[in-house]
Formats: C-alpha cells, sequence, structure tokens
C-alpha cells in the first residue's frame, strides 16, 4: 500500500526546488538571449537564458517520477503550471500599473515591457504553458512507461530517453509557437532549436550521477519505489 503524500519527509522539497527553479529559468528566457560566437553547420549557436537552468526541472521531474511515480508528478508538473500563470499575470499587472516618475526616467517603462513584459506577453505565455506542459508529461509518461518496462533497471537509460523526447517537444512548442507570434524572429528559429535542445540534453544528461544519486538517497528515506503498472498517463484524471 502507497503511503499518503502527506507522510513523505522530502517530497515538499523536491517539489518546491522544481517549481521554483521552472519560474526563474521561464524569467531568465525572457531576460536575455545568449550567442555563443561559433556554429554547427553554419547555423549560429544562440539560446534564451532558461536554457542553462531548465534542465533541472527536468532532472527533477525524473527523480519524482522514479522514486514517487507519476501521479505525483503530475501533481508538481500541474503546480509548477500554475506557479508560471501567475508569474505572467503578475508581470502584466504590473506592466498596466502606471509608473513611478523617478523609476520611469532611471529604469523606464520601455526597458520593463523589454525585458520582464516578456513573461506577460501572450504569444511567450502561450508558448511557454503549452510546450512545458507537453514536455513534461511526456518525459514523465516515457520515463514511467520504460521504467515498469525494464522492471526498474538502467536508469541512464530511462532518463536520457525519456528527456530526448520531452525536451524536443518541449523546445520545438516553445520555439515555433515564440516565432508564428513575433518573439522570436523565423531567421534565428532553427539556430534557437537546435541551441536549446543541444545544450538541454547535454546538461541534463550531465546532472546524471546526481540522479542516481538522488533517487536511491529518496527511495531509502522514504522508503518507496513506486511502479506504475497499468497506469492511463491521462494529465488531467
Amino acid at each position: 500500500m502507497l503511503k499518503q503524500s502527506s507522510s513523505f519527509r522530502y517530497l515538499d522539497i523536491v517539489a518546491s526546488f522544481f517549481v521554483a527553479i521552472l519560474v526563474v529559468s521561464n524569467i531568465a528566457s525572457s531576460a536575455k538571449i545568449v550567442d555563443l560566437g561559433f556554429s554547427l553547420f553554419t547555423i549560429p549557436l544562440a539560446f534564451d537564458g532558461g536554457t542553462l537552468l531548465f534542465p533541472l526541472v527536468y532532472v527533477l521531474g525524473d527523480v519524482l517520477t522514479e522514486v514517487y511515480g507519476f501521479k505525483t508528478a503530475k501533481r508538481v508538473i500541474w503546480t509548477g503550471f500554475a506557479a508560471l500563470a501567475l508569474c505572467a499575470l503578475i508581470f502584466f499587472i504590473l506592466g498596466i500599473l502606471p509608473p513611478e516618475t523617478f523609476w520611469e526616467a532611471e529604469v523606464g517603462s520601455a526597458a520593463y515591457n523589454a525585458v520582464l513584459g516578456g513573461m506577460s506577453y501572450g504569444g511567450i505565455v502561450l508558448a511557454s504553458l503549452t510546450a512545458y506542459l507537453v514536455g513534461e508529461f511526456s518525459n514523465a509518461a516515457v520515463l514511467s512507461k520504460l521504467k515498469v518496462k525494464m522492471k526498474g533497471r538502467f536508469l541512464w537509460v530511462r532518463t536520457i530517453g525519456s528527456s530526448l523526447v520531452g525536451q524536443l517537444l518541449d523546445t520545438m512548442i516553445f520555439v515555433l509557437i515564440a516565432s508564428a507570434v513575433g518573439v522570436f524572429g523565423w531567421e534565428i528559429f532553427w539556430s534557437l532549436v537546435i541551441t536549446n535542445y543541444i545544450l538541454k540534453c547535454a546538461i541534463e544528461a550531465l546532472m546524471t550521477p546526481f540522479t542516481y544519486w538522488a533517487s536511491g538517497f529518496l527511495k531509502k528515506k522514504e522508503g518507496i519505489d513506486v511502479y506504475d503498472v497499468g497506469e492511463k498517463y491521462n494529465p488531467l484524471a
């Protein structure tokens, strides 16, 4: 019999870091686009600022699914979605409130709208929320299914394999929608997609030792190791 989520000692800590990293990485994505200064097959390697941090969301998502199962991971994923939506709403409200005179002269609404305002712009919000949901749920479902099929073995194959699927969907959907609504120019579409995807997958692969350690630690401390046998993988259930 599974424990109730309230009886777990570390679930709230993992979930809190998951949500915090998710929100910060999305703010960083709006704040800056980085150009590494070299190209891959004539495609410039440029990426948004959240790329360096966002893979940690997938790492923690892997840990949640591996240890606590798909149902628990699903709750945390939806919690992250609510936090992102709230963040976008707050930045939108701040954007339409009248600015203080000194702040307007020193910083200015134009600078706010160019950076933080991006979090509340309809196109970037749609891109971010849609890509997040599709990518995270795909990642969790693939990892969960592979755990049952592989009988809990080869964690590195399962985490990297699920991330290749989830990150591809996340990156493609985000850049596609953001480009379609004018947030990014189409001329950097493939540059953003390829660079973001490679960096995200590479960072998560490098985090594999941490995933092993965290999963093992939590399984031992929490006394749980969920196998989602018969799981329907309905995000809305």
